[in-house]
């Protein structure tokens, strides 16, 4: 089980390009949510929109004036309009309510992805520090120098993030 610098070279790249994997899927999923967003803000207005509009229409034909009629009544000549009116009424409920269905279930695999990231970052991190300790011993053996001040410092810093992680 001998670790070469080229091993831990190619380890750490492998969890740097899985990292970038996940920080462009969390990105996609933040756009993802921000246009789900846009469209169900889209919709309410349109309802809105669509709600004054037979609101107005509704107040119109109550009042029995003359110029409500062609709004009143169906292309056919009789019937009311509202029968036609209602199936477009709870479409957008419907679609709404899976829309938000569908945004929820993107947040919480947004929160998920995060989390993955996180604990990946802090992998790395631990990774990265374990190899910097590595380098040290490595370039002490060969050069004789004192690097014990470094290493002191190396592992407060290593008992830091452990106590963190």
């Amino acid at each position: 089980m001998t670790c070469t610098i080229e091993k831990i070279l190619t380890d750490a790249r492998t969890l740097l390009e899985r990292l970038k994997e996940h920080d462009t899927a969390a990105e996609s999923l933040i756009d993802q949510s921000a246009v789900l967003h846009q469209r169900v803000a889209a919709m309410r207005e349109a309802g809105a929109a669509w709600a004054e509009k037979v609101g107005a229409g509704g107040g119109r034909g109550g009042g029995g004036g003359g110029a409500a009629g062609p709004t009143a009544v169906s292309p056919q000549g009789r019937g009311p309009a509202a029968e036609r009116a209602e199936p477009p009424r709870l479409r957008p409920h419907v679609l709404l309510s899976q829309e938000n269905t569908q945004i929820r279930d993107l947040q919480q695999e947004n929160r998920e992805l995060w989390i993955s990231l996180e604990e990946h970052q802090d992998a790395l991190e631990l990774i990265m520090s374990k190899y910097r300790k590595q380098m040290l011993q490595l370039l002490q053996g060969r050069k004789g120098e004192d690097a014990e001040p470094v290493l002191n410092v190396h592992q407060a810093n290593s008992l830091i993030l452990c106590a963190v992680a």
